[in-house]
């Protein structure tokens, strides 16, 4: 078998199917770029790498990847599932201190502010919670501002004497090795006062202050020319090839089969979760070789699905892939503690090296908000002294590995080390490639709590519109990615960047970017951008489209997938777009197979919903498609339905999307490519990972 896995990432289309005819797993079907569907093998190639630590029977690999770029052999008790540290042993960064004061009178501060806003919680001199929050953190920044180091002892102490959170809660929010330094840097640095202030205290709990509304923005002084006149895509060539697009990896190397598949809380298939609902040492779900829904990619499941890009897309090596766009999460969903740079960079390794060795064609990949650590932080390089580059360990690393791999030349690796893992490049078919690092607008990097009346602190956008400006001076197509979408509910990105985003959209296209893509929800989602900032949402108006890319990980509740596209090489514009996925359900009975999972083909784009839109053969998927299929959604509430399934990957944990309330919602989010629209759509209809909460 390991010599047919070979054989298949090389040979031609053709004789994969005469592999096919033979019973090697594959088989294939009209209408489809590939195969139908693909029979992984059992277990996982061991050509994957090129060397391995000794591991138990029936168990997961435990690769001993070789790091090019640190020249590191990374350790086995780094990622053995029966020695998981609860340690994080990297710096901390703490903001400097105003004042040289000693060690007892630091202590005397803390004390003092402990006892203040102790007094203001519990006082009734303040009565609003909104106004109790901005009073704690106003006294609360003295604390950071002069004895910063001991913040955040002083959190953990203050979180769990109030009753705030459980202690183990306390500690994984404000233990300094976990988000306490952070923490200490915004106390410092915020105007905690003013908008700042109320952004924290929202964070901190919806109940403590209302979330701000989106703020006035002129454009005026970002765009360096107007919109030309009568601003147009050009026309298309004819010639299509073919574009993957894959994302949330999430790679667990410390899966541990057989342990709770079902845990009662954090990340399932670990050695050290349990169900507490059964006796101790007692499982109700033991995890599958393969993978389940409350847990994330083991390297037996990534590696399967790497295996069935090839025969599902029909490319191979000598008729491969185009490129591919990886919209980011390669690191497990470890809380905190569990959580290291050097696991963040062995994720990077391994799943960048799978990709190399897979996926035909160049990578493109963005950084997603657990590619960090600590977790979806990242600082922006105005922060003073040191603090502006304490994730450049980060973006060093991955720039290195691009260019290491071939994906990225040495300017573009270089950019890349600027401007937070973000680079711009032209492939070899023209298209320009612009991405960003998205964490400077996701709501939990607690760092875009300082300077909230700026929507682009970092300077992302001002890169983004740079190259953007390059690309229309210069006649150039662009596609433009991150990992955090843009809109869709509104619940993950802040309302300011994302209004600036929308903007910037706008601004160039539909002449410039064909096309924009996310990742992030796990989910199969699209976003519509429109003229006029979304006010006037209809055929002529949309813009463009924000392609939410399906996840390989399960979790949660979802089956496990991936998508392709056929691309215009003229406009970029995308003609087709086939999904494929795996039904994690069926992996328990795969234990007494001879093979592995199987990957399939799911749903064409254009096959489901163009008919019920009326839309030509030979007109892209753009944002007036999307529209249109939006009307058909709302002409025929079956059409909604359709896309809710599909939402999920096909899995049978989705729930049912039938009922006028969720249709409504559906609709809405699809038309919400900024924060502020997708907050005024109505509320729990957005993941399919959970039944819904919204009103029918």
């Amino acid at each position: 078998m390991a010599h047919l896995r070979s054989v298949l990432a090389i040979a031609p289309l053709a004789a994969q199917y005469a592999l096919a005819q033979a019973g090697y797993g594959i088989s294939s079907a009209g209408g489809i770029p590939g195969a139908s569907s693909y029979v992984a093998p059992a277990g996982f190639p061991t050509s994957a790498f090129s060397s391995y630590y000794p591991v138990p029977s029936g168990q997961g690999p435990q690769p001993a990847l070789y790091d090019p770029i640190l020249n590191i052999t990374y350790p086995l008790n780094l990622t053995n599932p029966d020695t998981i540290p609860d340690q994080d042993p990297d710096p901390v960064y703490y903001p400097d201190p105003i004042a040289n004061l000693t060690a007892a009178q630091q202590q005397i501060v803390i004390n003092n502010v402990l006892q203040e806003v102790g007094e203001i919680i519990n006082g009734s001199l303040i009565s609003r919670k909104c106004s109790k929050c901005i009073a704690a953190l106003t006294v609360a920044k003295s604390a950071a501002q002069l004895a910063p180091s001991l913040v955040p002892a002083a959190m953990v102490k203050l979180c769990t004497s109030t009753g705030f959170h459980s202690k183990s809660t306390c500690e994984e929010d404000f233990k300094a090795t976990t988000f306490g330094a952070i923490w200490t840097q915004v106390l410092a640095l915020a105007d905690v006062s003013g908008l700042d202030g109320q952004y924290i205290c929202n964070s901190l709990s919806s109940t403590f202050c209302s979330a701000p509304t989106v703020s006035p923005l002129n454009t005026t002084s970002y765009f360096p020319k107007p919109k030309p006149a009568n601003a147009c895509a050009p026309k298309a060539s004819g010639e299509r090839v073919k574009v993957l697009h894959m994302s949330d990896f999430h790679l667990d190397p410390r899966y541990k089969v057989g342990s709770e598949g079902n845990c009662t809380s954090g990340l399932c298939c670990r050695n050290n979760v349990a169900n507490t609902a059964l006796p101790t040492s007692q499982i109700s779900y033991p995890a599958p070789l393969y993978g389940a829904y409350g847990c994330d990619t083991p390297y037996d499941l990534g590696l399967a699905a790497l295996q069935a890009v090839g025969p599902l897309t029909g490319t191979n090596q000598t008729a491969p892939l185009a490129w591919t766009v990886y919209t980011g999460d390669l690191v497990s969903h470890d809380p905190q503690t569990e959580l290291s740079r050097m696991y963040t960079e062995y994720a990077e390794d391994s799943v960048y090296g799978m990709f190399k060795k897979y996926l035909t064609g160049p990578v493109f990949p963005v950084l997603g908000n657990h590619d960090s650590n600590p977790e979806a932080n990242d600082a922006p390089h105005s922060m003073p002294g040191p603090l502006g580059q304490q994730f450049s360990w980060n973006y060093d690393h991955v720039a290195g590995l691009w260019q290491h791999e071939g994906w990225l030349n040495a300017t573009s690796a270089q950019q890349a080390r600027l401007h937070y893992g973000a680079y711009s490049v032209k492939n070899h078919y023209g298209l320009r490639m612009i991405t960003f690092n998205s964490d400077f607008w996701y709501h939990s990097n607690f760092l875009n709590y300082i300077n909230t009346s700026n929507p682009d602190v970092s300077g992302s956008f001002k890169f983004v519109i740079q190259e953007l400006q390059a690309a229309e001076d210069a006649g150039e197509r662009v596609w433009l990615f991150a990992h955090v979408l843009s809109g869709w509910d509104g619940s993950n990105p802040l309302i300011n960047p994302t209004n600036l985003f929308y903007q910037i959209v706008e601004r160039y296209s539909p002449h410039v970017i064909a096309n924009i893509f996310f990742g992030h929800t796990h989910e199969d989602q699209v976003m519509i951008y429109y003229a006029h900032n979304g006010t006037n949402q209809s055929l002529s108006t949309a813009l463009n489209t924000g392609w939410v890319g399906p996840s390989v990980t399960p979790l949660t509740n979802l089956n496990s997938g991936f998508r392709m596209y056929e691309v215009d090489t003229e406009t970029f514009d995308i003609y087709e777009a086939y999904t494929f996925y795996a039904d994690v359900n069926s992996f328990p009975a795969l234990a007494n197979t001879s093979h592995g999972p199987t990957f399939k083909f799911e749903y064409s784009t254009r096959e489901t919903y163009g008919p019920a839109a009326k839309w030509p053969a030979d007109s892209p998927l753009n944002g007036t498609f999307w529209h249109a299929v939006t009307e058909a959604m709302e002409a025929d509430h079956s059409l909604v339905s359709t896309f809710n399934t599909l939402q999920g990957k096909s899995s049978v944990k989705s729930p049912n999307c039938t009922c006028t309330g969720c249709v409504e919602a559906k609709v809405c989010y699809i038309r919400s490519g900024s924060a502020a629209l997708g907050l005024a759509c109505p509320r729990g209809f957005a993941s399919v990972q959970s039944k819904y909460t919204g009103r029918c």
